[in-house]
């Protein structure tokens, strides 16, 4: 038997004793769903599967993984977009879960906090905040698996932000794991605090390659009391961006989403949903979702506000036709549109998706002339672009052509695509990972595009707190 053999062995021993039967498993069948990432695109392999229950026992792992020299990939719901979560194909590294870690430890609705652990699941926090009255200000389509540790180590995006900001705005504290095993306690929210650097926020975005998030104090906000939700119908992507500016103007804070669907995926959403229908009667070759909420007041009033401001915007031929929510279950039904896009494309095929920023007065221009140079440089693709309008973040998404190869395609020309699309978002002063984070996806492409100071800071940074380089190996940052 090898020394490295041995070692290993001896490690998986101390590792099981110390997390058990129901923490640690080296079974293949307990560990293969978890080495594929959601997309499909990104596979590995793991010596084991670690699902501690408390961060006293990812403390005492980790320092367990340093002394033996074992790379940790952490993993949340395993719902990331950057392939941020799944392990190389060396078979070196431990998987580990925050699953088992799903405890709601405190919900104070005066003070507006909430502390997660990591593995709680955002709709599960969205819930408990709505018996306390409250709510936490970021959704995505994703919630019913998105896990708060791994929200808050890509720094999650969403539907809100127009708002209330990233994850990166609603965190007010948080608990980690260090790469030594030393448990970093910074929950306690402080509204003034300038002893040093902020670390939560270093942490925060940094998907699990300087520390692994065990729980986070969370911002809550009053529970609110009206909603009015639309569906309109537009025939530019350009006028989208005017009727955006003018309902800003019109109904000020209580905006809270403003998303935009073309007709493509509009039309993939309900070809895959079979009972859903389209808001309006006739086909846009563009729709924007609009959401407005308000603490104070009723739904009622609120969608008076909102038909009066689109009723208007109909005058001064800013939008074509629009379709008010006459109810919470209507305006769910709108958002169920808008959240099935992503399951809707993944099924017609394969596709190269860019989660991509530039500046909101910039968008549109980018689009129009993004699209066409990408479907005519590449033969046979079609571009689709939807999303969050309102902060400048949209998927740009290139479908590949009939008749590929899935796997293939994706290694072979798309990945002439997506640089094709970086080089484009960055000539265009954006950038190419909004909110899905880096992971193996785009590392290569921030070596070759980001700020070399940046990447610098960057590189001593993870250099000073993983000395040895296992936490996630190989994402966020270019070697």
């Amino acid at each position: 038997m090898s020394d490295t053999v041995s070692l290993q062995g001896t490690f998986l021993a101390e590792a099981s004793d110390l997390l058990g039967e129901k923490g640690f498993s080296t079974d293949d069948e307990a560990i293969s769903p978890w080495l594929t990432d959601w997309r499909g695109r990104y596979s590995g392999r793991a010596m084991a599967l670690a699902s501690p229950a408390s961060t006293e026992e990812v403390a005492a792992l980790v320092k367990l993984c340093a002394r033996h020299g074992v790379p940790i990939v952490p993993q949340g719901g395993n719902s990331g977009m950057a392939g941020g979560a799944t392990p190389d194909e060396s078979g070196d590294a431990i998987l580990l879960s925050l699953r088992r870690m799903d405890k709601i430890r405190s919900l104070d609705r005066e003070a507006g906090q909430c502390v997660c652990e990591a593995g709680v699941i955002l709709q599960t926090l969205h819930e408990a905040a709505g018996e306390a009255q409250m709510r936490f200000p970021l959704t995505l389509g994703g919630k019913g698996s998105a896990t708060i540790g791994g929200l808050v180590s890509t720094n999650a995006g969403g539907t809100q932000v127009l708002r209330h900001g990233t994850m990166r705005a609603q965190v007010l504290g948080i608990e980690a794991v260090l790469a030594d095993g030393s448990i970093f306690n910074g929950l306690t929210a402080l509204k003034k605090d300038n002893r040093g650097f902020d670390l939560k926020q270093l942490l925060i975005g940094s998907e699990g390659t300087l520390g692994i998030v065990t729980a986070a104090n969370l911002r809550l906000l009053p529970e609110a009391s009206a909603r009015a939700t639309a569906w309109v119908g537009l025939p530019t992507i350009t006028g989208a961006r005017s009727l955006l500016r003018f309902v800003e103007a019109q109904m000020g804070d209580s905006l809270e989403g403003f998303e935009v669907v073309p007709a493509h995926c509009l039309d993939s959403v309900l070809d895959h949903l079979h009972d859903a229908r389209s808001p309006l009667e006739q086909r846009h070759a563009w729709n924007a979702l609009i959401e407005c909420v308000s603490s104070e007041g009723d739904s009622d009033a609120l969608r008076a506000r909102l038909e009066e401001a689109l009723g208007e915007a109909l005058v001064q031929d800013l939008l074509a036709d629009a379709a008010i929510a006459s109810s919470e279950a209507q305006s769910e039904a709108f958002w169920l549109l808008r959240d099935s896009i992503s399951a809707a494309e993944r099924a017609l095929g394969p596709a190269m998706q860019h989660d991509i920023s530039v500046p909101v007065e910039k968008m549109p221009e980018f689009i129009l002339a993004a699209i066409p140079e990408i479907e005519e440089r590449f033969a046979g693709t079609r571009g689709v672009a939807f999303g969050h309008l309102g902060d400048g973040n949209v998927h740009f998404h290139i479908l590949a052509p009939k008749g590929v190869v899935p796997g293939e395609w994706e290694e072979g020309e798309g990945k002439k695509i997506s640089a094709r699309v970086y080089d484009l978002v960055t000539q265009w002063g954006g950038s190419f990972s909004a909110e899905h984070g880096i992971g193996q996806m785009k590392v290569e492409e921030l070596g070759r595009l980001g700020d070399p100071v940046s990447l610098s800071i960057m590189r001593s940074v993870k250099r000073a707190l993983d000395p040895q380089g296992l936490l996630n190996p190989g994402k966020l940052v270019p070697d």
